[in-house]
């Protein structure tokens, strides 16, 4: 493991603060290649552009892009017959989106994650191989939507904690595959996963797993960092998956405090007084200046003194849609 980093900032008589920074935290690959696309787009056919859902669950992201010209819409029947883009979201669509796209001759980006894509590649070839796919993770949320889109109504049980998987009572036990939401907690996924081998030990998984690397390295740097603190504080938006489970990690790692923020000004100051040290965090989707904003916050109340913790190095880049790849150039991403 890489030595923390460390850097200082002063602000007068104030009670001393020790601020613990999780590293890795903030934006992965697939967030900030799909907010490329909205970008490069909106730069190379001007505006608007439409995008289907949030193209990440962050506040602060989407207010910022419908300022240069995005349009976020829920459904396609909600786009009017235009010549405009239309992107879909990080988290993917089922495969009706994209036929009805195509039965409008709708121009369309898919700023679907790799890793999510990797995730429906998997479910259509158990499908095909005639397995039955139980996937785990969260009713709702748009990337499990998408991905039980991928194939015929039915053919996927969503399973959302241990006691679904062992109520699930499956057509053949010997011809079982799961996948599983990309976001979700890493130890609470081990235990649905458990439950459902120690019941069918013939399921077949993913060849590598399926939740992504960002959410893995996040909550890790916030097991290292929550057993050392006073207090936590995520940023992230409420409707990000991958935020509100490292909450949750934290609170189970053993730090009596930890709650997630959109930014600064929605910190419940009641809850963060007295303190000695805080650890930091950010959600997948969510910009470092907004961590910076919040170091800025705490900053007026307390000395503070500021550490990274390094637990996992990230360098993974994914390649944007080629049509985009000469915008990517011309402004120097």
């Amino acid at each position: 493991m890489q030595a923390a980093r460390k850097h200082l900032i002063w602000h007068g008589k104030r009670p001393h603060l020790d601020i613990l920074l999780c590293a890795p935290r903030g934006f992965c690959a697939g967030v900030d290649r799909a907010i490329q696309i909205v970008e490069l787009a909106l730069e190379k056919y001007g505006a608007p552009v439409y995008v289907r859902h949030a193209i990440v669950h962050n506040k602060y992201v989407v207010d910022g892009l419908k300022a240069k010209g995005a349009v976020f819409v829920e459904e396609l029947s909600e786009i009017p017959d235009s010549a405009a883009p239309v992107v879909f979201s990080a988290h993917g669509v089922p495969k009706s989106v994209p036929a009805d796209a195509k039965t409008r001759n709708m121009f369309f980006l898919d700023a679907t994650c790799p890793l999510v894509s990797k995730v429906h590649v998997e479910a259509s070839r158990h499908f095909e191989e005639g397995h039955e796919i139980v996937l785990i993770g969260h009713a709702g949320h748009p990337e499990v939507i998408g991905t039980m889109g991928q194939l015929p109504e039915g053919a996927v049980t969503l399973i959302e904690t241990v006691a679904d998987a062992n109520a699930f009572i499956p057509r053949d036990p010997n011809t079982l595959a799961f996948v599983t939401q990309t976001t979700l907690s890493v130890d609470d996924t081990r235990e649905i996963v458990e439950a459902l081998k120690a019941r069918f030990p013939a399921i077949n998984g993913p060849h590598k797993e399926d939740i992504c690397y960002a959410t893995t390295n996040r909550q890790e740097a916030i097991k290292a960092v929550a057993p050392l603190v006073d207090a936590m504080i995520v940023v992230g938006s409420k409707n990000s998956s991958n935020s509100l489970r490292l909450v949750e990690v934290a609170l189970r790692s053993g730090c009596k405090v930890a709650t997630l923020v959109d930014r600064a000004e929605d910190i419940d100051w009641s809850l963060y007084s007295g303190l000695s040290s805080l650890g930091v965090s950010a959600g997948a989707s969510a910009p470092e200046k907004l961590v910076e904003e919040v170091i800025d916050a705490f900053a007026l109340r307390y000395d503070v003194r500021v550490e990274t913790k390094v637990t996992a190095e990230e360098n993974i880049a994914f390649n944007i849609p080629r049509v985009l790849r000469t915008m990517e150039v011309a402004v120097g991403r």
